[in-house]
C-alpha cells in the first residue's frame, strides 16, 4: 500500500407497502345514432395495460410511504442504524492477503472476532453490537481480463459459502464492489440475487473505480461522484421495495478528498442507510485527521472507521487504536467499525 493511502440481530421487520396492481372499471352509457335512436353498442377491446407505468406508480407509493414513516420516527422498521453499532471483519474467504476474513482458519478467525465484539460491547454498553462480515466480492485486478475491465467477480460457490458463514455466526454480510474500468451500472445487477436476502448489504469502493482515470487499478486513486453513490442508493432502494425487505446498509469507502466528489448532492432514501467509511491506514494521528477532513466535515448520514491489523502498527511505536480510543477521540462516534 502507498504512503499516500496511509495519510488518510437484525430487528424484526414490518414490510413496506407491496407493489399493487390497479384495476379500473367504467360504465358505458347506451349509445345513440345522430338522429337520437338507440343503436347497438359496438364492443371495444380493453385498453392495453402499461405494466411498466403501473410498477413505477407502485414504487412511487412505496417511496412516499417510506418517507412518511421516516419523518415520523427517523427510521424504517428493521433499520440497523442508529440503534446498533456494526462491527465487521473484512477480506475474502479465499484470500489470505485481502484481510482478516480470510487470513486465518475459519474457526480461529471467528474466535478472534468474538473477542473483538466483546471489546466493543464493553467500550459502549449503550448500543448493541451487530456483527458483520465484509467480503470483497467484485475485486479489482492487475490483469485486464477478457473484456479489459480489470475486475473479477467471486464464484457463486464462494459467495454462497460466505453467506453461510455469516448465517452460522448471526452476522450480516456486506458484498463489496471494486469496479476497475467498469462501472456500477454494469456490475451491481450481478449481485441482485444475493441482495434479496435480508442479511446481505453492500459496499462500494471508489479507490478502485478507474473509469474517469483511464488507467488500471493501483496506478492512481479512483473516484466516484455523488451521481454514482445515488445510483447505488436507488439500486438498493428498488430491491428493498420489490422484495419487502428491511433497509439496506451501503458503505462507501473514503480516505482522500478526491475519492468522493459533490458529496452534497448525495440524495438519501429511507430504504438505504449510507455509511461514509474512513479506511486509511497508519499513524492514529493521521487517521483521525482524515476522519475529520473527509468524514466529519463532509457529512452524509452515518460514519465508519477502519482498523488494520497489519498496517496500523507500522512502524513502531504506532499502534492500532482500541475501541475506547476510537469512541473517545472521533466525532461523531462511528456506528460502523471494520477490521482488515
Amino acid at each position: 500500500m502507498s504512503y499516500f493511502k496511509s495519510l488518510t440481530t437484525v430487528l424484526p421487520f414490518v414490510g413496506l407497502v407491496s407493489l399493487a396492481y390497479l384495476s379500473s372499471c367504467s360504465n358505458h352509457p347506451e349509445s345513440s345514432s345522430p338522429d337520437g335512436k338507440p343503436t347497438a353498442e359496438v364492443p371495444t377491446s380493453p385498453a392495453p395495460i402499461d405494466s411498466l407505468k403501473l410498477k413505477m406508480e407502485a414504487m412511487r407509493r412505496d417511496s412516499l410511504k417510506a418517507d412518511s414513516i421516516a419523518r415520523k420516527n427517523g427510521q424504517l422498521p428493521g433499520s440497523i442504524l442508529p440503534g446498533h453499532r456494526i462491527v465487521a471483519f473484512y477480506g475474502n474467504i479465499r484470500s489470505k492477503g485481502m484481510g482478516i476474513l480470510g487470513r486465518e482458519p475459519k474457526e480461529k478467525m471467528f474466535r478472534k472476532f468474538e473477542g473483538v465484539l466483546k471489546e466493543w460491547q464493553a467500550a459502549d454498553s449503550s448500543l448493541p453490537i451487530q456483527p458483520a462480515l465484509h467480503s470483497v466480492t467484485i475485486t479489482a485486478q492487475g490483469a485486464p481480463g477478457k473484456d479489459g475491465k480489470y475486475r473479477l467477480m467471486n464464484s457463486k460457490a464462494t459467495i454462497e459459502e460466505t453467506i453461510s458463514w455469516a448465517k452460522e455466526h448471526n452476522c450480516i454480510l456486506f458484498l463489496d464492489v471494486q469496479v476497475g474500468l467498469s462501472d456500477l451500472e454494469h456490475e451491481l445487477h450481478k449481485l441482485e440475487p444475493y441482495l434479496k436476502d435480508p442479511i446481505v448489504h453492500m459496499g462500494i469502493d471508489p479507490e478502485f473505480a478507474m473509469q474517469t482515470k483511464g488507467v488500471r487499478p493501483g496506478k492512481k486513486i479512483g473516484t466516484y461522484d455523488a451521481k454514482d453513490v445515488n445510483y447505488a442508493i436507488n439500486f438498493l432502494a428498488r430491491i428493498v421495495s420489490e422484495n419487502h425487505l428491511p433497509p439496506k446498509v451501503l458503505t462507501v469507502h473514503r480516505f482522500t478528498q478526491g475519492m468522493i466528489t459533490n458529496y452534497k448532492n448525495i440524495k438519501l432514501d429511507p430504504r438505504v442507510q449510507v455509511v461514509m467509511h474512513m479506511d486509511g491506514w497508519g499513524n492514529p494521528i493521521l487517521k483521525k485527521d482524515s476522519y475529520h477532513d473527509y468524514i466529519q466535515t463532509q457529512p452524509v448520514q452515518y460514519t465508519g472507521f477502519k482498523l488494520f491489523y497489519e498496517y496500523d502498527p507500522r512502524p513502531a511505536p504506532h499502534h492500532m487504536m482500541t475501541p475506547k480510543e476510537v469512541l473517545a477521540e472521533l466525532t461523531p462516534k462511528p456506528l460502523y467499525i471494520q477490521y482488515q
